[in-house]
């Protein structure tokens, strides 16, 4: 017979515990690593805040009121009397604006004038020239079709013309594209905001083909924001309809466009820009008769 073989007696491990200690003190030294990196405070961060609230909290108060304004700023005087005008500060010893000498704004403005004398004499031209800027108004019914941007062939000779004398001054140009109040939606015009900007960016595109330096250019378009007739009769919308040639003259142009905003904007007083006309026997179209 087998001799049966006696059953092994299993050998008991008694450090097991060492295992979990281990792991234990591994998360406490974690654990003290992250409070210690917690604890520690960047002193010159620390010494910058605490300055800063102390003088906050330290200074006297210069008024009673939440809201405190500059006495300066409020006595300055404004450039308009308008409440929606918003004023740029102007430097002290600028205040009074004196008007610079420009004579290449006489000299321009007398050559252009020369040039296209006879629009002039059609009132399809318009010069002025002030202290600060000369302006050349041109009727959009000799630059451009109904309701759209392209220039005419006409137009584009026109403009040529003007062109080849303000590529031989320094003078910034500034090229704006108005319109009358009657609403236009199509594809590429939704609103006279885009009908003018582009009709002002056309005539920059010409007037750099055609040698002026186009770092010398902006063009901005006003919609039907800045009327300068009765939107309410056929004559006054086709006045309205226009785009400004403004030469800017030596200076702060910052300063010269303040005032150049608050001549539109004093020039648009007595007209406003809801559509209303008091010829419907015309067959007047607010869509396609916009020029």
């Amino acid at each position: 017979m087998s001799r049966r073989r006696k059953k092994q007696e299993e050998h008991v491990n008694l450090e097991r515990w060492l295992v979990s200690y281990a792991d234990f003190i591994t998360l406490l030294f974690a654990f003290f690593v992250v409070m210690y990196a917690i604890s520690s405070v960047n002193e010159g961060k620390y010494r910058v805040l605490s300055d800063s609230l102390s003088d906050v909290f330290q200074s006297p108060p210069t008024s009673i009121s939440p809201i405190q304004f500059d006495n300066a700023l409020q006595n300055q005087p404004s450039l308009s009397e308008d409440p929606d005008f918003i004023n740029i500060p102007i430097p002290e010893h600028d205040k009074n604006l004196t008007p610079p000498e420009n004579p290449e704004l006489e000299t321009l403005s007398e050559d252009i004038t020369q040039a296209v004398q006879p629009l002039i004499d059609d009132d399809l031209i318009t010069i002025k020239k002030s202290d600060f800027w000369l302006e050349i108004d041109i009727k959009s019914s000799i630059l451009f079709g109904s309701g759209n941007a392209k220039l005419s062939e006409d137009a584009e000779d026109i403009l040529a013309t003007i062109a080849s004398l303000l590529k031989d001054y320094p003078n910034d140009v500034q090229v704006e594209g108005f319109t009358d109040n009657v609403p236009i939606s199509t594809k590429f015009f939704p609103s006279n905001w885009e009908l003018s900007s582009s009709r002002a960016a056309s005539v920059v595109h010409l007037f750099e083909e055609e040698g002026v330096d186009p770092k010398r250019m902006q063009a901005i378009g006003y919609g039907q924001h800045r009327p300068t007739a009765d939107n309410t009769t056929e004559s006054g919308r086709n006045t309205n309809r226009r785009v400004n040639l403004v030469v800017l003259g030596q200076g702060d142009p910052r300063q010269i466009m303040q005032l150049r905003n608050q001549s539109l904007k004093q020039a648009t007083q007595e007209n406003g820009d809801t559509f209303e006309t008091d010829e419907p026997s015309q067959g007047f179209n607010p869509i396609f008769d916009i020029q």
